[in-house]
């Protein structure tokens, strides 16, 4: 996969949450929430004006730069809230994580902070440089947009199910565009062509010929998805409070973050089981079928996904910020890591496995090979 080059316009852009925020911790007036969301609101909007007046060039060819800039900039407003939460910074973002959104102050938000500040951070940046240069950017795309639907469809409901959803400030109301946005960028990257293959009708055929016995990697990851389908559905279970011993063995000695009121855990847990588990049978059905076309797109929308909530997940259960009650223990660290390293593992390298060798999920080229396009017609 060809990585475009980075944005440095907007790098420079998104730097300026460093002074911005150590500004706007030292008024006095931010330590109401009503005054903390507005003014939010108010820099997100004049954000996008700058961005717009700075580079029309390039929202006129693709109004997703807009998005990228503006999202480059909370990113790295994001690590810095993390880095502050741990400890690492002082004096920025004191005035948001109280009177803004103080669940990113758990252990999860934290690192969902992470993630955006680093991960999110260079693929908007990425992006961003392959639109200024006019190059497509759909891998990249797929991977940001199932990375970023997940951290919403946990962090979301966790702050309104977990122990603070009565610490719901008016700054939350900034959710519904972040809701919204990723809906419509979505289909805007969808809607770009793929990156074309040099795969030729013959190889397509030979390819799809081959049972899967004869394709020992295809194997691997059928046998690999079964047992993570398995893991997924036992999870869900878990967190649904199946009463059988292997269930409560497992949450209170191999996994008790899954117990934390806090809410992620568990709607990461049947958020997996609704969607995760569902997309590892169909892929399973795809890398013994050929001809299923969508694999390579959804499997990276699907690596995205589980590569952020498997980040977040691991690094919450072994955080300060978690109770000690619900941390790993310290006797079952080594299964922890290695069963959920493998979780995370794995769908990209089923991405990674559709993207370098296309040819078994191409559509089946017609009978008697593909026409000669020099041939005239009589």
């Amino acid at each position: 996969m060809d990585i475009p080059p980075l944005a440095g316009r907007i790098a420079a852009l998104s730097l300026g949450a460093l002074p911005l925020s150590y500004v706007l911790n030292q008024v006095s007036a931010l330590s109401q929430p009503l005054w903390v969301a507005l003014m939010s609101a108010l820099i997100l909007g004049l954000l996008f004006v700058a961005v717009y007046s700075l580079a029309r060039g390039e929202i006129n060819y693709d109004p997703l730069y807009a998005v990228f800039a503006v999202f480059a900039f909370t990113s790295m407003v994001d690590l810095i809230i993390a880095l502050q939460e741990d400890g690492y910074v002082v004096g920025f973002m004191e005035f948001y994580t109280k009177e803004g959104d103080p669940y990113l102050r758990t252990a999860h938000g934290i690192f969902i902070c992470y993630w955006d500040g680093t991960v999110h951070y260079l693929l908007y940046l990425a992006m961003a440089g392959a639109i200024r240069r006019r190059k497509g950017y759909r891998n990249l795309g797929l991977y940001w947009l199932g990375s970023l639907v997940m951290s919403i469809l946990v962090f979301l409901p966790g702050n309104i199910l977990g122990k603070y959803s009565s610490e719901l400030r008016p700054a939350f109301l900034l959710a519904i565009p972040y809701m919204l946005v990723p809906c419509w960028a979505g289909m805007k990257v969808f809607q770009q062509p793929r990156v074309p293959t040099c795969c030729t009708p013959e190889a397509v055929q030979q390819e799809q010929r081959k049972g899967l016995l004869q394709r020992p990697a295809d194997l691997a990851f059928v046998l690999y998805l079964s047992l993570a389908a398995i893991f997924t559905f036992f999870r869900g279970l878990v967190v649904l409070e199946c009463p059988t011993d292997a269930c409560f063995e497992y949450i209170y000695q191999y996994e008790p973050y899954l117990r934390d009121p806090v809410a992620y855990p568990k709607v990461q847990m049947l958020t997996y089981l609704f969607y995760v588990l569902p997309f590892y049978v169909l892929a399973i059905y795809a890398l013994v079928f050929p001809g299923c076309s969508w694999l390579p797109d959804w499997a990276l929308v699907f690596a995205g996904a589980i590569g952020q909530a498997q980040f977040s997940h691991m690094g919450a259960s072994t955080h300060l910020r978690t109770a000690f009650t619900y941390r790993v223990p310290e006797d079952a660290w080594a299964c922890f890591f290695t069963c959920n390293l493998l979780y995370a593992l794995g769908p990209h390298l089923l991405a990674y496995r559709c993207l370098r060798r296309p040819s078994f999920f191409l559509p089946p080229p017609p009978p008697g090979g593909a026409p000669d396009p020099h041939k005239k017609k009589l």
